[in-house]
């Protein structure tokens, strides 16, 4: 056997020590980020709480955990931005969490709720809302947005929301059929408006650590003292204003430009009117 030269000897222990280096990344990138992870696995456990307590039958406490949910799942992002601790393993769970969280959770606590009494239909519609919160995900997850400001597609949490604060606003259930066929649409109309175009407001360009005006914290007062004396009243409002807010939007975007006005100013315009101008 042909003993190996200083060179060869030198280029096999580089290649070796290269070959451990590779070992060590791979086993690092192993790992997970726990602080957004565990706002993640938070927002996990509440939907699957809401499964639990809608078939229960106890909607008033079931509703709630949703919207905890939606908090967890904008402080998850948000976190991982901050502390620079984002990866593709966190925004994959936070999508599947997502799924159950906003997509079978909401489901089967409207199904639960209401829409059972209608038999085939019922669950049919509630199919149509897990699907269609799935295709959004995906699809958002694909999609590289030129403008950060608008999701395309009412976002998957918002769109729980409608559900689920109306079940938290009116607990006591629907039996009767005629009661649940106009229920319908607090499942079907989210579910369309997810794989629509329609844009719809991220409010991901406030930036916090800017000076704001003493009437935007006053304002924010008021939005928790509002919940904390009324709740269902406030959340449902809340959930109805935004659902609402991408299509009158659009309208007034299109009245706009048949009206003669330039590009910029109508996006300017518009983007006033939806009280955008942070």
């Amino acid at each position: 056997m042909k003993p190996l030269d200083s060179d060869e000897r030198t280029g096999n222990g580089v290649r070796l020590l290269r070959a451990a280096g590779d070992r060590g990344r791979r086993r690092f990138r192993r790992g997970v980020y726990l602080l957004p992870s565990v706002f993640t696995l938070a927002n996990m456990f509440c939907g699957y709480a809401c499964v639990v307590y809608a078939m229960r039958g106890e909607y008033e406490t079931a509703a709630p955990l949703l919207a905890i949910a939606l908090v967890l799942d904008m402080l998850d992002g948000r976190i991982a931005r901050l502390t620079g601790t984002a990866s593709a393993f966190g925004v994959q769970f936070d999508s599947l969490a997502d799924v159950i969280s906003f997509g079978m959770a909401p489901a089967i606590l409207a199904f639960n709720w209401g829409l059972s009494s209608l038999g085939r239909l019922g669950w049919a519609a509630g199919f149509l809302f897990v699907t269609a919160g799935a295709m959004r995900l995906a699809r958002f997850n694909i999609q590289t947005q030129a403008d950060k400001r608008y999701f395309v597609g009412m976002p998957i949490p918002a769109a729980a929301g409608v559900p689920a604060m109306t079940v938290f606003f009116f607990p006591d259930g629907l039996t009767q059929y005629y009661f649940a066929i106009p229920a319908l649409a607090v499942v079907i109309v989210p579910a369309l408006l997810m794989v629509s175009t329609i844009k719809y407001r991220s409010f991901k360009d406030i930036d916090l650590q800017a000076r704001r005006s003493y009437k935007v914290l006053l304002t924010l007062a008021a939005g928790l003292v509002a919940i904390a004396t009324h709740p269902k009243l406030t959340l449902l409002v809340v959930a109805y204003v935004y659902l609402l807010s991408g299509p009158v939007e659009m309208v007034v975007s299109r009245l706009r430009r048949r009206g003669g006005s330039p590009p910029g100013r109508v996006v300017d315009d518009v983007a006033l009117a939806a009280g955008a101008d942070d």
